[in-house]
């Protein structure tokens, strides 16, 4: 995940109506907060209207501000409205399509103080959103909208807002232009997890494919004392606990890691879908899975089976979070309890993600029909307790949409006999679940994060991306 603070362009609006000198405290506290809070903006200068605070009142403003912002194009990530008064829509409207920025928008209003209402107090910011938002709904521009219609500048909700806002943004901004890896083919045996490069191209999402035996030469290529390997090797000892008897194996692995590590740097890769089943343990004798465990732990998600719409799923997650993600199986019942239902994988979890000690081993399932020699390297590990999101996209070709469904759930502390990264999830009508799922041809495979960012992943995809999302609840 690319490491860059969010900017935000600041569209301070007022109207010539009303008192322009309510909108100084307003851009003052705004700025602090976003300040304190390591968010940066752009904004105009205070001289540069007629008002002194650099709030917009005409046309003109707005154009000027459309300037600056075009100016400050690659470093902006979203706009936020903010209504210190009524607001003059037509400046507003004009500095958001001059512009032509194509970030998400917020839209925030003042509250009103009911004892202040006399003419040099009154704000009627609740009404004058109304007459910004019909504009950007009139001029096809899609807009974020804060938890309550109007509110004081001061209240808390204006940093919740701003963050969940940040989250927004970090989704489509990245999602728009995102590369990510295919390293190698898909198995044949996991045709569920086919995917239209055509249809991602269109939210322009890239796949940028290798074969596996191009990763593989890198890594034969790096010398037993290679000082990035030795360091390599000292790292894994440190995330994970390692069996004796596994030192030439572990060495194996190690390269394979740089050698993926390098193909992800030279080819700007975002997200990365790795064929880990069954021939690079056959061609390589290596099990993947430590390697996809580290990369998500740098925020760089890391799927299995070439999964390309499961390496997707998880970074936006990742985007929305700012946390690692997982890749599991929706994968068995639990007992009697039909909320309840075991996600697990061979071996690839983040060690964030799980909270827990990681411990690395054979592949359970391969290891019975290949022996362990060729398939060391799985991550075992059981999630710790806590909320998490849940979140999967699928690339529909006979409708020629992106389709996805999204929710929340809570990791329990449910002990389960299973070999391999084991997560035993609560979700609220699982069955409903299950049955849209089934209905819709969706994948086994779901991504997931710790924590709960339902809300920024539905707005992103619901307002910016445009998305088919079923919203589960």
């Amino acid at each position: 995940m690319k490491n860059k603070k969010i900017t935000f362009g600041i569209i301070l609006a007022t109207r010539s109506y009303f008192n322009s000198a309510l909108a100084k405290d307003v851009r003052e506290t705004l700025t602090k907060v976003l300040t304190e809070n390591n968010y940066d903006y752009v904004i105009l200068n205070e001289e540069d209207t007629p008002t002194g605070s650099g709030s917009m009142e005409t046309r003109e403003d707005g154009v000027k501000c459309a300037e600056l912002f075009k100016k400050n194009r690659e470093r902006i990530d979203g706009i936020i409205v903010t209504l210190p008064n009524f607001g003059f829509e037509i400046g507003v409207i004009n500095a958001i399509q001059l512009a032509n920025l194509n970030v998400p928008i917020l839209v925030q209003a003042c509250d009103d103080d009911n004892d202040k209402v006399d003419l040099d107090n009154r704000r009627d910011a609740f009404c004058g959103k109304l007459s910004v938002c019909n504009n950007l709904y009139q001029y096809g521009i899609p807009f974020t909208d804060t938890t309550l219609h109007t509110y004081s500048i001061n209240s808390p909700l204006l940093l919740e807002d701003i963050n969940r806002f940040a989250g927004i943004c970090r989704v489509v901004n990245n999602i728009r232009g995102a590369r990510i890896g295919a390293i190698g083919a898909r198995p044949s045996g996991f045709q569920t997890v086919r995917a239209s490069e055509k249809i991602l191209q269109r939210t322009g999402i890239t796949v940028v494919p290798v074969d596996l035996s191009e990763i593989i030469g890198v890594a034969d290529a790096i010398g037993d004392d290679d000082s990035q390997l030795l360091d390599r090797i000292k790292e894994i000892h440190g995330y994970a606990m390692v069996p004796g008897g596994y030192e030439k194996k572990l060495m194996k692995q190690a390269k394979f890691g740089l050698a993926v590590e390098k193909w992800i740097a030279a080819n700007d890769i975002d997200a990365v879908a790795i064929q880990c089943w069954d021939s690079l343990q056959t061609n390589y004798g290596c099990a993947a899975c430590v390697t996809m465990s580290m990369l998500g732990d740098k925020l760089i998600p890391s799927a299995c089976e070439v999964d390309i719409a499961g390496a997707i799923s998880m970074y936006v997650l990742t985007l929305a979070s700012g946390n690692a993600s997982a890749l599991v199986d929706w994968n068995n019942n639990f007992a009697e309890e039909r909320n309840k239902c075991v996600c697990t994988h061979c071996g690839n979890f983040p060690k964030s993600f799980v909270n827990n000690k990681l411990e690395l081993g054979n592949l359970g399932v391969l290891s019975r029909t290949m022996g362990t020699e060729n398939t060391f390297g799985a991550v075992k590990g059981k999630v710790t307790a806590g909320p998490f999101t849940y979140f999967r996209i699928s690339t529909d070709d006979p409708k020629g949409i992106i389709k996805s469904y999204l929710g929340e759930g809570n990791l329990t502390d449910d002990p389960y006999a299973m070999d391999g990264c084991i997560a035993v999830t609560e979700v609220p009508n699982l069955q409903k679940l299950m049955k849209y799922m089934c209905k819709n041809g969706f994948e086994h495979h779901v991504a997931m994060c710790r924590g709960n960012v339902q809300d920024i992943i539905l707005e992103a995809v619901e307002t910016y991306l445009g998305w088919d999302i079923y919203n589960h609840e």
